[in-house]
């Protein structure tokens, strides 16, 4: 806007009848007003490219003559080197966080609602009928609120969910099967089971062969998961978005 009124001062000034010092005055005024409608030209064409190849402008401040730029930069996760040194390890472990990213919310989830059904359990003093009732309606609601997203998980999803489920809980799969339904239902379930070549039996243990598992749950505990999973893949780890069950109204 400023240099539009400085152009326009300048076309109306050269219209009037100066003398040649004043019109040579008007003439660099008009010069430079020019060159900086192509500086600006130059800048937005240089900003549009920026944009196109998914740059950014980043921000800056003078101080003391020195320009300094300004940028947020995330957090990252380091972990030692020596505690996987081979690189099928690693590849392992990157897979394991991947998988990890699709199916804690659900495991953390299902302790939840274990903790809840047992609450109401206990506060409604309900009989052997009255249980079974409400627990097949936990289970049909279950049904309609997991299943579609259950059905989508690989075997190895679906394993580690388990152990996940049995951490959150302190129960195995089979002995919550076998708990809340019956040991027929525990016992077709570990059927099926074993023909993915998974154990509901298995019980989780932090301390030996499920140790990187416990680890990123430390980490998911901690906050710190999201950075870790930006460190690997460089992206921001999946929202797994877990319907409630209100079990007030069943």
């Amino acid at each position: 806007m400023k240099t539009l009124l400085h152009t326009v001062i300048a076309l109306v000034l050269l219209a009037l009848p100066l003398g040649a010092g004043a019109q040579n005055h008007v003439k660099n005024a008009m010069d430079r007003a020019r060159e900086e409608g192509e500086a600006k030209t130059r800048r937005a064409a240089a900003r549009e490219q920026v944009t196109q190849e998914g740059g950014f402008y980043m921000r800056m401040m003078v101080e003391n003559g020195d320009t300094v730029y300004l940028d947020n930069i995330r957090s990252s996760w380091s972990t030692a080197r020596a505690k996987r040194k081979s690189e099928k390890q690693w590849r392992d472990y990157y897979k394991l966080v991947w998988r990890f990213a699709k199916v804690y919310p659900y495991a953390e989830a299902a302790g939840k609602l274990q903790k809840s059904v047992d609450s109401i359990i206990v506060a409604r003093n309900m009989g052997v009928v009255k249980k079974t009732s409400f627990i097949e309606k936990v289970q049909k609601q279950l049904f309609k609120n997991y299943e579609g997203a259950f059905r989508q998980m690989t075997i190895s999803q679906g394993a580690l969910m388990m152990k996940l489920i049995d951490r959150e809980t302190g129960m195995s799969s089979y002995s919550i099967i076998k708990e809340y339904k019956n040991g027929v239902a525990a016992g077709f379930w570990q059927g099926i089971a074993k023909l993915f070549d998974n154990d509901l039996k298995s019980q989780y243990d932090p301390e030996g062969a499920d140790r990187n598992v416990e680890e990123l749950v430390q980490i998911w505990k901690a906050g710190d998961f999201p950075s870790l999973y930006w460190s690997i893949f460089r992206e921001d780890p999946p929202v797994i978005s877990v319907p409630d069950i209100n079990l007030d109204k069943l």
